[in-house]
């Protein structure tokens, strides 16, 4: 049976989630297919061209429902909503961070971005600024995934009894930081309220209401 470009991501993955991505080769993919590497480039460019559909199925698993706020949700819910989703999606694949770093969009991926450009510009943003914001937000969901993924076999050891007394901020610190969702939740936190900052005082400036200009 023929096989399609959907077929060729699918295995892509699977290769990923069980080999990482030092196993995720062309040669790789196609022996999970049971087909001979050159059947790949029918339906895809070289590796770096399968990286980035690999990029987009991971995180094209965010629903449809998430590309624009619904009815009754603030732009500052939907982003921070669809934030935890991308986060949680890369956290449910072995190496994932490293495959969408650097990736690009592809044709099918586009209609989405633009999508969400509209929602941000809409919300008071410049085209331009939109695009910053997304790519900030986005290199932050990537750092705190990675950080995470990092860490899972490696968890936080407690201050030697002897440095409790030496050291009583870290020793306090350790106690009340929480683990990795607690610091996710910091920074996305600090994130949004600066872009919302920002946006206020944009509008108190132009002499706009400044609830409407951020209300979203």
């Amino acid at each position: 049976m023929p096989i399609t470009r959907n077929d060729v991501v699918r295995a892509a993955i699977d290769v990923l989630d069980d080999e990482g991505l030092a196993g995720l080769t062309l040669r790789g993919v196609a022996a999970r297919l049971g087909v001979s590497a050159p059947t790949l480039y029918w339906h895809v460019k070289d590796k770096r061209h399968l990286l980035d559909l690999v990029a987009e199925r991971v995180l094209a698993e965010v629903p449809e429902s998430t590309r624009a706020p619904r009815e009754g949700v603030s732009v500052w819910e939907w982003l921070a909503e669809s934030t935890r989703l991308r986060r949680a999606l890369l956290l449910a694949h072995r190496d994932s961070v490293q495959v969408v770093a650097g990736n690009r969009p592809t044709e099918d991926g586009r209609p989405g971005i633009e999508r969400t450009l509209e929602v941000l510009v809409e919300a008071g943003l410049e085209p331009g600024e939109a695009v910053r914001v997304l790519t900030s937000l986005g290199s932050f969901v990537l750092g705190d995934a990675l950080e995470t993924q990092a860490v899972r076999d490696r968890p936080l050891e407690e201050l030697p009894t002897d440095d409790l007394g030496r050291f009583p901020l870290l020793a306090s610190a350790l106690r009340t930081v929480g683990g990795e969702d607690d610091r996710f939740e910091e920074g996305l936190s600090l994130f949004l309220d600066g872009l919302r900052t920002r946006l206020e005082r944009r509008a108190r400036n132009a002499g706009e209401p400044v609830e409407a200009a951020v209300a979203g």
